[in-house]
């Protein structure tokens, strides 16, 4: 009994090691984070408690782990009332009613449809529409998806992309999505017709290119007539309406995550800090967290508690 109660204790220090946080997305109410493993697992942690002055250990460890797909969960996205995960091939739906009460029944779960000769490809992007209430996934198969939340039927896909898509954003005044992908581009869907209403090569612009890390679209964000993005091409602002690179910001690393957040743009990605950039190209700061690399960044809106959480390889879980 000790011998393997010591072989199990092992295998999770292993698993630990190995272990890398993909995703995470906010409860509606603000008090409990989800996060996705590559090994298949969704974990919980209520914010509450680990964020406590009197916080201790077990306060820091999840409230439940459940394993959610085969494979990695590559991708969170929280509605009103569920969670929704994305993993190899498929998209799954969960109750937060049901996970707070430590509960993890599946709600639905869809599959895009995917070419006949192709492996399921990995589901790495998850962007909830609410205008029309829809979701639109993407990731290897190249193409996003769009399904209508009311019906759980895929209505629209958008292809053009050559490769893997990384990323995608939402551009709500103009109706429209973008894409950013393997192929070095980045590519504006009007997401009424479905049709491709622009494509900016950003790995053929020497202001921003670096073909030493590649031309792949790793991050992406938009607000109003501006979209910053970065990958192999250095993290770069960018003016659309024109279709020029306005700033490039002085950070060498490959960026993996970008958002825009009051006045400033935060981004991360293979280097263990999480960078304030001004819109004017300078870096204000530059916070060091604990991984090598980070891969999400998120803010919580419905708390005024650390707004701004990133996670990196490691998850506390039971």
């Amino acid at each position: 009994m000790t011998s393997s109660r010591a072989e199990v204790d092992l295998q999770r220090r292993l698993e630990l090691v190995h272990m890398t946080v993909f995703c995470q997305s906010f409860s509606p109410c603000g008090k409990y984070l989800a996060a996705g493993n590559n090994y298949g697992q969704i974990a919980v942690f209520s914010l509450s408690a680990a964020l406590s002055s009197a916080a201790e250990e077990e306060d820091q460890k999840s409230v439940i782990t459940f394993t959610a797909h085969d494979g990695p969960v590559y991708s969170l996205v929280s509605t009103d009332r569920q969670l929704i995960s994305a993993g190899n091939g498929d998209v799954k739906a969960w109750n937060w009613s049901e996970i707070t009460k430590k509960g993890c029944k599946e709600a639905w779960s869809r599959k895009p449809p995917f070419r006949a000769n192709l492996e399921l490809p990995e589901i790495n992007c998850l962007l909830l529409n609410q205008k029309d209430n829809t979701l639109l996934t993407a990731g290897g198969d190249a193409v996003v998806h769009v399904m209508d939340m009311e019906t759980g039927a895929f209505t629209q896909a958008f292809q053009g992309h050559m490769d893997y898509i990384h990323c995608l954003a939402l551009r709500d005044q103009y109706n429209e999505c973008l894409s950013g992908s393997e192929d070095g581009t980045v590519r504006l869907w009007d997401l009424r017709t479905g049709q491709e209403a622009q494509v900016i090569d950003v790995y053929r612009h020497q202001e921003c290119a670096r073909p030493q890390y590649g031309k792949w679209i790793g991050c992406l964000a938009t607000e109003s007539e501006w979209m910053v993005c970065g990958g192999g091409p250095a993290l770069t602002l960018w003016h659309l309406r024109s279709v020029t690179p306005t700033t490039v910001f002085p950070l060498q690393d490959c960026q993996q995550q970008v958002m825009f957040y009051q006045d400033l743009i935060l981004s991360a990605g293979n280097n263990p800090t999480i960078n304030h950039c001004q819109i004017s190209g300078g870096v204000k700061a530059q916070i060091p967290c604990t991984a090598p690399s980070v891969y999400s960044l998120a803010i919580n809106e419905q708390s005024q508690e650390n707004m701004v959480f990133q996670l990196e390889t490691h998850i506390s879980s039971r």
